[in-house]
């Protein structure tokens, strides 16, 4: 079995200037701090542009086939946006701007069921970036330049960093795979690349895992929490 994909280059490109009249309509007031404060250095802001209560500041996400999302307020003001989102033909789960601004990183992590193997993906659309932003996916440096779209397997260690002098903004979408997302992933990769394997989370990395949750307080973990318990 041939080893799974980490990362691919989609051959889509988006208009670059429309993309950043969109993210210059938005308040800094309406950035919130991410919710994984042990994650990161530095200031890493984010906002929904659809969310499970239509609200822009609820930027936990729980990629499932069930979840349902709603156009925030923000996304009234990134029209260019929605027509991209509008344009992917799959069911979205998560909608989100990243912010990652001056000398701030993102450590080492991996995140739950977010690879095309597991029928849910992220795909990432940098806005603004410099060529001082490392990101790094499973040992690998990645460099994601405005206007493309790439897949990132998030289940890989990856981290971040901005050494630059101008924030990171990138669009973050989380889908559910179907025959439309088949067909874009499988152009230049055998879908036995996507094959799905076990993998066994020992007991200690789930009680972690769990104990983060149980902090956040708020009822998308309390259904995360609910679904490991019973696996």
């Amino acid at each position: 079995m041939k080893e799974l994909v980490r990362h691919i280059k989609f051959p889509l490109n988006f208009d670059v200037e429309r993309l950043k009249n969109d993210v210059e309509n938005i308040k800094n007031d309406q950035w919130k701090a991410h919710y994984n404060t042990n994650d990161y250095n530095g200031n890493w802001t984010s906002l929904s542009l659809y969310s499970s209560d239509g609200k822009s500041d609820t930027i936990l996400v729980s990629p499932s086939i069930d979840t349902e999302i709603i156009a925030t307020e923000i996304l009234n003001d990134c029209l260019y946006i929605k027509e991209i989102l509008d344009g992917f033909q799959f069911k979205k789960v998560a909608v989100r701007l990243l912010r990652l601004e001056v000398n701030a990183e993102v450590k080492p992590h991996s995140d739950h069921c977010l690879g095309y193997e597991d029928g849910c993906f992220r795909l990432h659309i940098p806005i603004i970036t410099n060529p001082n932003v490392e990101f790094i996916l499973d040992n690998q440096r990645i460099i994601m330049n405005k206007g493309e779209c790439w897949y990132i397997n998030a289940n890989f260690i990856h981290s971040v960093a901005n050494h630059g002098t101008e924030d990171r903004i990138h669009l973050v979408v989380d889908g559910i795979r179907n025959e439309w997302t088949d067909a874009l992933f499988f152009q230049n990769n055998s879908e036995n690349q996507f094959q799905k394997r076990i993998r066994l989370i020992k007991n200690e990395e789930k009680e972690l895992m769990i104990a983060e949750l149980r902090r956040m307080n708020n009822a998308v973990a309390d259904e995360i929490i609910a679904k490991m318990m019973k696996e």
